[in-house]
Formats: structure tokens, sequence, C-alpha cells
């Protein structure tokens, strides 16, 4: 396996007349965050995900939140995916394949991913444990928007499972962390090759 790494750092924006979205991001960082995009609930999720992803990530959004928080949401999942994938260029070397399962008090999610050029989003959810209402003034139906964005954009493959929960935050919360540590897996570097039978993804 060559020993040499390249870096995996870049940015990327998106304007639109709803949003002004702006993002630097390190895949092999070490969980720094800055993030502002205007939507509290969505800077603590994002910062999750930096964190617990290994992720250095910086995000700056101005958007139309007096409408409401959906618009920034939903873009900023669009530019980070489009980073995401720009980053990992041909995935030759990467791992693609991975999962990773997260507590948080009630709530237990399962997030897996398969880097695979293929976009596909599922989110399943047992019994009352719902992605739905509110956490302070913030939409948690925005939470699989953004899910949505993100892989699609990103060209990847994610299955979330929401196992249990009742608490709609610490739900939000195992999401954002099981899909971080799920990602982090699925991008590091394990050979020289392209992980596929195709030799192409």
């Amino acid at each position: 396996m060559n020993k040499e790494k390249k870096q995996r750092i870049g940015d990327m924006q998106r304007q639109t007349k709803e949003t002004d979205v702006k993002i630097k991001l390190n895949l092999d960082g070490a969980g720094t965050a800055n993030i502002d995009t205007g939507v509290g609930f969505l800077d603590h999720m994002l910062e999750l995900f930096a964190v617990h992803g290994g992720f250095d990530l910086d995000v700056q959004c101005v958007g139309d939140i007096q409408v409401d928080a959906h618009h920034s949401v939903e873009d900023v999942g669009i530019t980070l995916g489009r980073l995401i994938n720009h980053l990992l260029g041909d995935k030759k070397g990467i791992e693609r394949f991975a999962d990773a399962a997260v507590p948080m008090d009630e709530a237990l999610c399962r997030s897996v991913v398969d880097l695979s050029g293929r976009p596909y989003l599922s989110v399943k959810t047992a019994a009352g444990a719902e992605l739905a209402g509110k956490s302070g003034d913030f939409d948690l139906e925005l939470v699989e928007e953004f899910l949505r964005a993100v892989s699609t954009y990103g060209l990847f493959t994610l299955h979330v499972i929401i196992e249990d929960g009742k608490n709609g935050h610490h739900i939000a919360e195992a999401v954002f962390k099981s899909f971080a540590r799920a990602l982090k897996k699925a991008v590091r570097i394990v050979s020289d090759r392209i992980p596929s039978s195709k030799g192409v993804i």
C-alpha cells in the first residue's frame, strides 16, 4: 500500500435566491467545527457531525430563515454532499462500506453507508421513535431533508434505522452521530485499489 497520503481538503459555495452557503471540509481532520447557519439546532447537529466524524468543518450560511429553516437546511446538505463527493475523487483506496450504532440516552440509531456513486436514502423508525414535531423552534422533519440532500448530492447510499427513542432532540443527535461515525469509517483509506468489482465507482 502506498504510504503517501493525499490531502482531502476543499471548499465549496452554493448561491441561490434563497441561500448563500459556504463550506470548508477536511475529511482527515481533528473534529474541529466552526458553524454558523442562522439555525441554532442545525449548528448543533453539524458540530456533532464534525466532532464524531473527525472532520474539520466550517459552514457559513445566510438564508431566508424569516420564512423557515427548510431552504437553509436543504442547501447546506446539498453543498456538503457535493463537497464530500468532490473530495473523494475516484474513491481509490477507501473503505467504502461502513456502519455505526450510537445511543443517546433512550434513543438508539444505526447508520449504514455505501459510497457507491448511487444516491439513495432510507430512513426507518421503530414505533414511537419518529423524527417529528419540534425541538425548540426547529422542525425535526428537516433532519430527513438534510440526510436526503447530503446523500443525493454526495452520490452515496445511506440507511438510517432509528431503533428506539422518545425525545426528538436525542433521536436527532443519535442520527447525526451515527451518520458521522459511519462516514468516518467509510472514507478511510485502506488500500490502493478501487473498491468495486467493476473497477470504477
